[in-house]
């Protein structure tokens, strides 16, 4: 069953996005370093698996397996030729488990970094950046996704350049970044600055919000951070799974499907219209979500710092402040009187 996630906003009042891919697929028995966009062509199977899982969780949302799937990550392989087949691919591969979906399900199909530098810190140019960007999402779009999902971005050059690359290739367009350096991205953006990405662009964001970082409390807090300048703006949360630890030399995630279901009940309450789960986050861990998310909001007050720690864990990062850049530069001139 098809539908846009525009319409699906519209008809719902809160979206469950899917899981972890990664994590989930190194349990399916992909190895270390090998790239897991080499499943849609190698191991189709297990991908149209883990995308019915996560339906069957009951995902409103299921993300393609592109992360990487970019010509600057995958040259890294000798793979950069293969950009737009290997994402028509993986469009193709979740959309067939969407449209057997009894359900509207929507392909969001995923854009993460090049990891690359932009000039002047490295050789990376805008111009390329939206070429690269729009060959993915190109692909993207052949293979029938719905819509661009830029995510885990820390720096506003790389945000913009994939938005004008899904403008090019003709695609509406989501964007979520990692605020995971004491409630800052990498590269320095805070929640409450990231609305101001989009000024400009000739099309706007659907959604836009958080996603990774670090634990569950944190990325509760950065919403609500982002929700005082969003205006009416959708927000994204796509936390989590807990904080991640090593047990010998592999890494897992502390959260259980019971802390996971908190997680989007706090989420939702301060201000999520798409709540999902990344690093870590199973299936069974989204279930628990799902079913969180179908019942009523019990307390429809917004969680303090008291309840979110209660409910989630400390917080792993400094609490990042719910000032812009440009409140907190204004605050630091009144001192200075």
């Amino acid at each position: 069953m098809h539908s846009t996630l525009s319409d699906l906003l519209t008809t719902k009042a809160v979206l469950l996005a899917d899981g972890a891919t990664g994590t989930n697929f190194f349990a399916m028995g992909l190895m270390a370093g090998e790239p897991p966009e080499f499943w849609n062509t190698d191991s189709p199977q297990k991908v149209v698996s883990l995308h019915q899982q996560f339906v069957d969780a009951g995902a409103d949302i299921i993300l393609t397996n592109t992360f990487g799937c970019n010509r600057h990550r995958l040259k890294l392989h000798g793979a950069q030729s293969r950009t737009f087949d290997l994402a028509k691919q993986a469009a193709v591969l979740a959309r067939s488990v969407a449209d057997a979906a009894e359900r509207p399900v929507v392909v969001a199909g995923s854009v993460g970094p090049t990891g690359e530098l932009f000039e002047p810190l490295g050789a990376l140019t805008e111009a390329e950046a939206i070429d690269t960007f729009a060959e993915q999402i190109g692909g993207l779009k052949a293979g029938g996704a719905d819509v661009a999902w830029i995510e885990t971005m820390s720096s506003v050059e790389e945000v913009r350049a994939a938005a004008f690359g899904a403008i090019k290739a003709g695609l509406p367009y989501t964007a979520t970044c990692s605020f995971d350096t004491a409630g800052r991205t990498m590269m320095g953006i805070l929640p409450a600055d990231m609305v101001r990405m989009f000024e400009g662009l000739p099309e706007a964001p659907v959604a836009f919000g958080a996603n990774c970082g670090v634990g569950a409390a944190d990325i509760v807090v950065t919403l609500q951070s982002m929700r005082a300048t969003a205006g009416d703006h959708p927000l994204i949360s796509k936390g989590n799974c807990g904080i991640p630890h090593f047990v010998g030399a592999e890494c897992v995630y502390s959260g259980t499907p019971e802390l996971m279901g908190r997680y989007a009940d706090l989420a939702r309450r301060s201000g999520a219209r798409i709540i999902g789960g990344c690093c870590g986050t199973s299936p069974e861990h989204l279930a628990a979500m799902r079913r969180t998310l179908d019942q009523p909001v019990a307390d429809g007050s917004v969680p303090d710092m008291e309840k979110i720690v209660a409910e989630l864990g400390a917080l792993t990062n400094s609490a990042p402040t719910v000032m812009s850049s440009e409140d907190a530069s204004a605050r630091r001139s009144r001192r200075a009187r």
